[in-house]
């Protein structure tokens, strides 16, 4: 089978919801043709989407070192590095039991992660968090603020900023 053959049924199961097997579909593409950014590049997004975030960046760093002309190539993997930045800080600020040696990395990895993918909304909120947990509240509640601007119609990240704003004048007294 030719590898755009591939490509074609991986998107067939794709369009009846077989990740699984659009994966393998992608997999066998670049088998058989391993220099196709574009191949590599859908085959990354298909295993983001399916939660397989190690695999998705392996084949993003691989499309962008095969096209470093195409913007979409870089933009994805920073989209992704930003997830993960932002995964890893999640795991850090909920374990409670975890006495971190620097209280302050989640921000820093936070802060890379909104660097990387200005638009990527959960990477706001849980810096916001990390401020907060630190008692910078003030900083909490501007980056909170920059979300909202991304967001203006979302409930959820009204609610957070009053819980925000609580917390401050609690910190104040």
């Amino acid at each position: 089978m030719d590898h755009n053959d591939y490509v074609k049924a991986a998107y067939r199961s794709i369009l009846r919801s077989d990740f699984a097997e659009a994966i393998t579909l992608f997999e066998a593409a670049i088998a058989a043709s391993p220099d196709d950014a574009e191949v590599r590049y859908r085959c990354s997004i298909t295993y983001a989407r399916s939660g397989m975030l190690e695999k998705a960046l392996e084949h993003a760093v691989a499309a962008r070192k095969l096209d470093v002309s195409k913007p979409e190539y870089e933009l994805h993997l920073q989209h992704l590095q930003a997830l993960q930045l932002v995964q890893e800080a999640k795991r850090l600020l909920e374990d409670e039991a975890a006495v971190p040696a620097n209280p302050y990395h989640p921000v820093t990895l936070l802060k890379q992660a909104v660097s990387l993918d200005p638009l990527y909304g959960d990477a706001y909120v849980w810096l916001a968090i990390a401020h907060s947990r630190m008692n910078e509240h003030l900083q909490a509640i501007a980056v909170l603020k920059e979300v909202m601007s991304l967001h203006p119609d979302d409930t959820g990240l009204r609610q957070l900023m009053k819980d925000l704003q609580k917390s401050l004048q609690k910190y104040i007294q």
